[in-house]
């Protein structure tokens, strides 16, 4: 039976939060002077089919969760030796014993956390029959606030340039529709799926055969649109459309003047597309997208992190590794810790590098605020671009653009100079590399590192815990060098499903063996952590744990059939379920307190309706609900049954 929802008299004065189909509703409260937020049911909409969004549940100081009763044990721990265990004990925010009904009974009553075995027994929720217990998601890689925008305005599915989702955008909202003046931000446009001619005059005149963009003229040809700020990102998120608007106000804030700009020779690791006047037309590329950057305003970033978060929790997830884009995200989470508040999420956040700024890392401040649950001891390199955009840089040319090799967006010579930096002042570095070329750069700047760290305070690599981010496209011999130096591969399984269908064309076939080729980073030592790259992919850990598994789409089709793109490169059920749970505690050094349901670590976890380890036909796993997410033992998602 659900619990009866507060009456409105009874809940302080709140800050209600953006409702959005498909979300539960997140307000912000004070409560004994600390601002916290709670969550709300919302019944708008639903994430996945038959999927209600139930209030918080209302939980004992100390409870048991055990495997429906006469069934085999169903909650898997994660621990060293990968048990599974029959029941466990909740008390506060902590796991405090498993196993068995009996043996957890009469601990129990021994150690005083009850009086009697009735009062226990009043305690104990047993889950569904075919239901199964995990340590609750963390996704290793996000950008939460892109993914509250994505949220607003979702790109990804349209098959044209996707203006009329825009004018719908602007119409449907009344506010943004008076406001010429307002931002209009959206994610995910993909122009591989556009079936354009290319000589559309809404297309970039200036582009290569094979790198056709859009152009501001598609915006300024509606009037709804037109004479707007408009700022739309790529699926994978390397490249801003942009309309006339935003063009012209970056030209009045740098003095640009007769519109000429930098030329791209001197915009090292970012393009500008330009029209016949060699002005910009509407597309930016990497780093030139700093040249039209406006900072969001606090309010809205809270918006989108609410939304983000609202999601997360309901597809399990309880901990994100945020990978922000702008220095902004960072900003946003300290100022929501400075003012009070508990994040209603675990967050490790990266903090941004800009390498025309001095270096910082022997003066800044490393923190894990574990009451406010954010933490920050890293930093994030964005070394290359992406494939899809013809970004990543490689040792050979793209065989679909034999003229590029894509670029290096920090040269060799920084990395060299700055990795070994962070790494003597203790900062875990992580690299995002994609091509196979920078992933090669960036483990030679790790070796360095290395030989630098040991020889000056004897220190190994592997206590800095390095990570790639994405290590998509490697050679032989770097899959085995990643596993050698202790370099952690910050990997996501739907990417790898994603590109499966274009990876061949762009890299040929011999080179596309290297990509994604997880399997081989694994044998040869290297840890892995997964995660999604959210909003570039989906933010359901399920996805990724049947991407991971099966390397197939949702349909179970890939290039080489049923069996999987490159079925070799397949990690296990138990690989990719560590890889979601303990293996981005460890990424993180959180593992002595998350990651795994054992004695003394955090109550964190989740209640899924079908058991992903076992079920026979891997699409099963797409049709998992999410039952009940816990966060310091306290259920911030669905409902357990007493």
């Amino acid at each position: 039976m659900e619990p009866e929802p507060p009456s409105s008299d009874s809940m302080p004065e709140a800050h209600t939060a953006h409702k959005t189909p498909g979300t539960t509703s997140i307000e912000m409260v004070e409560k004994d002077s600390t601002l916290s937020w709670v969550y709300k049911g919302c019944t708008e909409g639903k994430l996945h089919p038959d999927l209600d969004f139930n209030l918080i549940q209302d939980v004992p100081e100390v409870y048991a969760l055990c495997s429906h009763n006469n069934a085999q044990p169903k909650i898997y721990t994660v621990d060293e030796h990968n048990s599974v265990k029959e029941c466990i004990v909740v008390a506060g925010t902590n796991v405090v014993d498993s196993g068995s009904l009996i043996q957890i009974t009469g601990r129990s009553i021994s150690h005083g956390l009850v009086l009697n075995k009735e009062q226990f027994l009043d305690k104990v929720y047993h889950i569904p029959e075919d239901a199964i217990v995990v340590p609750s998601f963390t996704d290793s890689h996000v950008h939460s606030l892109e993914y509250g925008f994505h949220r607003l305005l979702p790109l990804d599915d349209a098959e044209s340039i996707p203006v009329s989702l825009v004018k719908s955008y602007i119409l449907s909202n009344p506010s943004v529709h008076a406001n010429k003046t307002k931002w209009i931000y959206g994610w995910g446009f993909d122009k591989t799926r556009w079936h354009e001619d290319s000589a559309n005059s809404s297309f970039s005149s200036t582009s290569t055969d094979s790198e056709i963009w859009p152009t501001y003229h598609a915006f300024e040809s509606d009037p709804v649109t037109a004479g707007r700020p408009i700022w739309l990102t790529s699926k994978d998120g390397h490249a801003v459309w942009t309309s006339k608007k935003v063009i012209e106000l970056a030209e009045g804030r740098w003095g640009f003047e007769d519109g000429k700009w930098p030329d791209n020779e001197d915009l090292e690791g970012g393009r500008i597309m330009r029209g016949k006047d060699g002005r910009p037309d509407g597309i930016f590329l990497d780093n030139a997208q700093s040249l039209i950057h406006v900072p969001t305003p606090f309010e809205d970033n809270l918006m989108r992190f609410e939304i983000a978060v609202a999601d997360a929790l309901a597809n399990g997830i309880t901990a994100m590794h945020d990978a922000g884009f702008l220095p902004e995200t960072l900003e946003f989470y300290e100022r929501t810790v400075s003012e009070g508040r508990v994040l209603p999420i675990r967050m490790y956040a990266m903090h941004n590098f800009n390498a025309s700024a001095p270096y910082w890392g022997n003066t800044t401040e490393k923190y894990d605020h574990k009451v406010n649950r954010l933490k920050m001891s890293s930093v994030k390199l964005v070394c290359d671009g992406a494939m899809r955009s013809g970004g990543a840089y490689l040792y050979e040319p793209y065989t679909d653009d034999p003229s590029s090799f894509g670029f290096m967006r920090l040269p060799a010579s920084l990395l060299n100079d700055i990795i070994p930096k962070f790494l003597k002042d203790g900062w875990q570095v992580n690299a995002h590399a994609i091509g196979d070329r920078a992933n090669g750069l960036v483990l030679d700047a790790f070796e360095k590192g290395e030989r630098e760290l040991w020889e000056e305070q004897g220190i190994e690599l592997k206590e800095r815990r390095p990570r790639i981010e994405h290590a998509q496209i490697m050679t032989t011999g770097d899959l085995e060098r990643i596993g050698k130096l202790g370099v952690i591969a910050s990997i996501q399984p739907t990417h790898a499903t994603d590109d499966m269908w274009y990876g061949e064309a762009r890299l040929g076939p011999e080179r596309v063996k290297g990509l994604y080729a997880f399997r081989s980073m694994m044998n040869s030592g290297a840890r892995i952590t997964l995660g999604s790259d959210i909003p570039v992919e989906g933010i359901s850990p399920l996805e990724g744990f049947y991407a991971a598994i099966t390397r197939t789409d949702k349909s179970g089709n890939s290039p080489h059939g049923s069996d999987g793109w490159f079925p070799e490169q397949k990690l296990t059920r138990l690989e990719a379920l560590r890889g979601m749970t303990i293996d981005p505690a460890y990424a993180s050094f959180s593992e002595s307190t998350l990651g795994s349901l054992e004695p003394g670590k955090k109550a964190d976890f989740v209640v899924l309706s079908k058991d992903i380890m076992s079920v026979e036909d891997p699409k099963e796993v797409l049709k998992t609900k999410v039952l009940a997410t816990a966060l310091d033992g306290k259920v911030v998602f669905g409902q357990l049954v007493n």
